[in-house]
């Protein structure tokens, strides 16, 4: 009662929530499409076709959760705005310059004449991995706080390459679930090797996680805390359980569980940001600012959840209809 009573507590608290389920949201749909992209030098010409067929009509739509997320933290948490984008300036501009790269090759590919549509084809997946590297470099920064040493960079590093594969799998179980025939077999292969780097990048940053701090490490592992936390882990071996298992029996004749390895692996997705978002609050910018300190003052924030009740539905409102309309496999891609 306390809580919702006093606006200086709820309102950073909701404004944190919003802007963690907009990040959450971003990593599993734009998280298939950059991995879309980073698996096109292990298609076939016509088979790329395919793939951006796949993606076409939600990729727009799917960037909106990124500057839904950023916006969030620059109105509502400035002064964390200032600190993390400072620290992480060139991988953000990294991948705002892969973005670029994608929405033009996305454009190109399919009106250039045949002698260039290997270039748009390699910006294309330029611009998809240099995406997804920025923003492994950049979760793995801000797990280890933000600090620029070695270890550090070598474990963001880390973090850049498992989080590239994990898009890779997101991507190929995307693939499993929009098309059939030689290129959902290949899609299948795609995502029976990406499943061991992503189980190695759980690993690592589950375990590199509570070593940052001792908070961390409080919070994880005392009674009845680690109790309490126990199904996080368990529900993510029974997924890679589920997703391996369903990888080895498809395709099938009938495309039956074709959704499956994309469910399992979104659900992985949502149990490992449960478990960093638990362990860094209610810290915004790690072990220096809290988001009741970076907050906006309470009248900017009410005024502003006012827009964003507004706009958030629109967003899912316009989302929801895209992958409606365009429900079922894809087709072949045209633009006439």
């Amino acid at each position: 009662m306390t809580l919702f009573a006093d606006p200086t507590l709820w309102l950073p608290l909701a404004f944190a929530a919003l802007m963690g389920l907009s990040i959450l949201v971003y990593v599993v749909l734009d998280g298939y499409d950059l991995g879309v992209g980073m698996l096109f030098p292990f298609a076939t010409a016509s088979e790329r076709d395919r793939m951006v067929a796949s993606i076409g009509p939600f990729w727009d739509a799917n960037e909106t959760w990124l500057v839904l997320a950023v916006g969030l933290l620059l109105v509502a948490f400035p002064y964390a705005h200032g600190t993390i984008l400072t620290a992480l300036y060139l991988p953000v501009a990294i991948m705002l310059i892969g973005l670029i790269l994608r929405g033009v090759s996305f454009e190109f590919r399919v009106k250039a004449p045949a002698p260039h549509k290997w270039a748009w084809n390699a910006a294309f997946f330029a611009g998809s991995l240099m995406a997804a590297a920025a923003q492994g470099w950049m979760l793995g920064m801000y797990v280890m706080g933000l600090e620029h040493t070695l270890g550090n960079a070598l474990f963001a590093a880390a973090s850049a390459v498992f989080l590239c594969i994990g898009y890779s799998l997101i991507g190929a179980t995307w693939l499993i679930l929009k098309t059939d025939g030689d290129l959902q077999r290949k899609a299948v292969r795609w995502a029976r090797g990406g499943i061991w780097g992503v189980a190695g990048g759980l690993a690592a940053i589950s375990a590199a996680t509570p070593l940052v701090s001792p908070r961390i490490w409080e919070k994880w592992f005392s009674v009845p805390e680690i109790f309490l936390l126990a199904p996080l882990p368990i529900l993510s071996g029974v997924l890679l359980a589920v997703l391996w298992f369903s990888l080895r029996r498809l395709p099938t004749a009938d495309d039956q569980f074709a959704w499956l390895p994309f469910t399992a692996t979104t659900g992985l997705v949502i149990l490992a940001f449960i478990g960093l978002a638990y362990s860094f609050y209610p810290y915004v910018v790690p072990e220096r600012m809290t988001i009741y300190e970076a907050a906006a003052a309470p009248g900017s924030l009410f005024i502003m959840l006012i827009g964003v009740l507004v706009v958030v539905p629109v967003i899912i409102g316009y989302s929801a209809l895209a992958y409606w309309v365009f429900r079922g496999k894809a087709t072949e891609l045209r633009y006439d």
